[in-house]
C-alpha cells in the first residue's frame, strides 16, 4: 500500500532559484512549504550553473524601461510586455533582495554593484559575483536561508511521478518517489519548479537530471502549455567532449572575446553587425554554419581576458585546463548547446497555470517574459521574482477535494532516453526542417508505443509538434524550409490538441 500524507503548504517539485524562492515568500509571515529536489540542494539544478549574473537597471543611466525594450527585442514579438514590465520593475528590489540575504555580488569601492555587458542589453547591467559564479554563490546564500527556516521541509533523492486531481481536475497532491519508495502527498497547492529541458537533447549546459518532467506532467494532468518550439541554443558550450557541455559564458564576449574559425578568421561581422553581442540565436547559427561547412569555431579570449582568466572567470578557467586547453593563450573550440527553454507551462504573472491547485515558476514556466529568445541573464531574474509571487499565491490557497486514483507515469529507459536525446538534437536543433521534424515525431511515436507515455517523452512531443506546425522562423525557433519571419502569434495548447495536430493562421 502506498503511504499517503497530507501536507498543510504548499508542495515544491524542485530546488533551483525559483523553487526555494517560492518557498521562502510561501512561508513569510507564517505558513509551511515542503520542497521536494531530486539531487542534493545545489546540485542538480540549472541555477547553480548560471555563469553570467543577473540582469536588472541597477545603475543610475539605466531604467527598468530600457532593460524592458531590451528584453522585448529580444523576444522577437512575442513577449508579453505586461509580464516583461513587471520582471523589470520588480528585477532591482529582487536583486538587492539576494544581496540581503547574502548573496556576494560583485561590488565597487563605493558599495555599487559591478555591472557587465552582454549580448542584446544596451546598458552594462548584469550583476555577476566572482567573474562567472553568480548562480553557485546565489544559491548558496539562498539554501542557507532555506535550512534556517523550520517552516521550509526539504526532502531531497525525491521526484514527482504524477499530479494527484479530483474529480473536477483541480490538482490536489501528487505521486512522489522518495529514496525509491512511492508516497502520495495531498496539499493544498503544488508549484512546479523543475527547470527546463536541455536533458532531452544530447548536447546541452544543463544537468542531465533537467528534461523536462515538469512540463510532461503538467501536459500528462491536462494544463495548457505555451510555446513548447522555442528553444534557446548557447552559442558557446565548451566542445570538449562532455555531457553536459561546460559553458563559456557570454560574459567573455562582453569583455571583447572574438569568435575565430580554425584559421583564425573573426566571422562574426558576416552574420551580424553587432558581430559577437549579437542575440544569442545569430550567434548560434552562425557558429552552426561555421562548423558545418568544416571551418570549425573558437572563442578567442587571448586578449580579452588573458592572464586575467584564473580569477575573472574561474570555472571557464577551470573547465578548460582539464580539458588540456589554456584559454589565456589558447583559443577555446565552441558549439552551440541547449540552454535554456522559452516555452513551458502557461501561467498568469503569479505563477498560476490553467489547472486549479497547479503553479509553475521559473525555466518550467512560460510567463510570456522571454517570447521566442530570452535575453542574457533574465534567468535568474525571472526564477527569484515569478518564483516569490507563485509561492505567495500558492500560500492562499486551501485544500481541494479528495483524489482520483492515479498510477505513476512511466520511465523512460537509458536507451530509450539516449535515442531520443540523439533524435532531438539532429532533427529540433538550431536549425530546423520539416523532413527532419516529421522524422522526429515518428521517432517519439514509437517509442511511446514501446514505453507508455513517460513525462520526458512528452515535454520532447510537444517541442517537436509545436516546432513542425510554426512554418517561420523566429527567434530560438529557425526553420530552414521556412526561413522568413511571418505571423506574431504565440503557441497555447493542451497535450491533446497537440496530438490532434497544430495549424497557424500562419499557414
Amino acid at each position: 500500500m502506498v503511504e499517503r500524507i497530507v501536507f498543510e503548504g504548499p508542495v515544491i517539485l524542485g530546488a533551483g532559484l525559483a523553487g526555494l524562492s517560492a518557498a521562502l515568500a510561501a512561508t513569510d509571515n507564517g505558513g509551511k512549504a515542503l520542497v521536494l529536489s531530486p539531487a542534493p540542494l545545489a546540485t542538480g539544478c540549472s541555477s547553480a550553473w548560471a555563469q553570467g549574473g543577473m540582469a536588472a537597471a541597477l545603475s543610475d543611466d539605466d531604467a527598468p524601461a530600457l532593460h524592458a525594450a531590451d528584453t522585448i527585442a529580444a523576444g522577437a514579438g512575442l513577449c508579453d510586455p505586461e509580464a516583461v514590465d513587471l520582471l523589470t520593475t520588480e528585477g532591482p528590489d529582487a536583486v538587492r533582495a539576494l544581496a540581503a540575504l547574502g548573496a556576494p555580488f560583485d561590488r565597487r569601492p563605493d558599495d555599487s554593484f559591478v555591472l557587465s555587458l552582454e549580448a542584446a542589453h544596451a546598458r552594462a547591467r548584469v550583476a555577476r559575483v566572482g567573474g562567472d559564479g553568480a548562480g553557485a554563490a546565489i544559491m548558496a546564500a539562498v539554501i542557507a536561508t532555506v535550512r534556517a527556516r523550520p517552516a521550509i521541509a526539504v526532502r531531497e533523492n525525491a521526484r514527482a511521478r504524477r499530479l494527484l486531481q479530483d474529480a473536477t481536475s483541480r490538482v490536489v497532491g501528487l505521486i512522489a518517489e522518495i529514496d525509491g519508495a512511492l508516497v502520495e502527498i495531498l496539499a493544498p497547492a503544488v508549484i512546479l519548479a523543475t527547470g527546463g529541458v536541455g536533458g532531452l537533447y544530447a548536447v546541452t549546459t544543463t544537468p542531465a537530471q533537467v528534461r523536462g518532467e515538469g512540463l510532461g506532467l503538467a501536459a500528462l494532468a491536462g494544463a495548457e502549455i505555451a510555446d513548447p518550439e522555442f528553444v534557446q541554443f548557447h552559442p558557446t558550450a565548451i566542445d570538449i567532449g562532455k555531457d553536459p557541455a561546460p559553458l563559456a559564458t557570454e560574459a567573455l564576449r562582453g569583455e571583447g572575446a572574438i569568435l575565430r574559425d580554425r584559421t583564425g578568421r573573426a566571422f562574426m561581422a558576416d552574420y551580424h553587425p553587432a558581430k559577437e553581442l549579437a542575440p544569442r540565436d545569430v550567434v548560434a547559427r552562425a557558429i552552426h554554419a561555421e562548423r558545418a561547412a568544416g571551418r570549425g569555431a573558437f572563442l578567442d579570449a587571448t586578449a580579452a581576458v588573458g592572464e586575467h582568466f584564473p580569477h575573472e572567470f574561474p570555472a571557464v578557467f577551470a573547465a578548460c585546463r582539464g580539458a588540456g586547453i589554456d584559454p589565456r593563450v589558447q583559443p577555446i573550440p565552441v558549439t552551440p548547446a541547449v540552454h535554456y527553454h522559452m516555452g513551458g507551462v502557461a501561467t498568469d504573472l503569479d505563477g498560476r497555470t490553467s489547472l486549479p491547485g497547479l503553479l509553475a515558476a521559473g525555466e518550467c514556466a512560460a510567463t510570456g517574459v522571454h517570447g521566442a529568445n530570452r535575453l542574457a541573464s533574465n534567468s535568474l531574474l525571472e526564477a527569484a521574482v515569478f518564483g516569490a509571487r507563485a509561492g505567495r499565491a500558492a500560500k492562499a490557497l486551501a485544500m481541494g477535494g479528495a483524489p482520483v486514483a492515479a498510477l505513476p507515469a512511466p520511465d523512460l529507459p537509458g536507451e530509450a532516453l539516449a535515442q531520443l536525446r540523439q533524435a532531438m538534437s539532429r532533427d529540433a536543433g538550431v536549425i530546423r526542417d520539416a523532413e527532419g521534424l516529421t522524422r522526429l515525431t515518428a521517432v517519439l511515436d514509437a517509442l511511446e508505443a514501446a514505453h507508455g507515455a513517460a513525462p520526458t517523452l512528452v515535454a520532447a512531443q510537444l517541442i517537436a509538434r509545436a516546432a513542425l506546425a510554426r512554418q517561420e522562423s523566429r527567434g530560438g525557433h529557425f526553420r530552414a524550409d521556412f526561413p522568413a519571419t511571418s505571423l506574431a502569434e504565440r503557441t497555447f495548447v493542451t497535450l491533446a490538441t497537440s496530438e490532434a495536430g497544430l495549424r497557424y493562421a500562419a499557414e
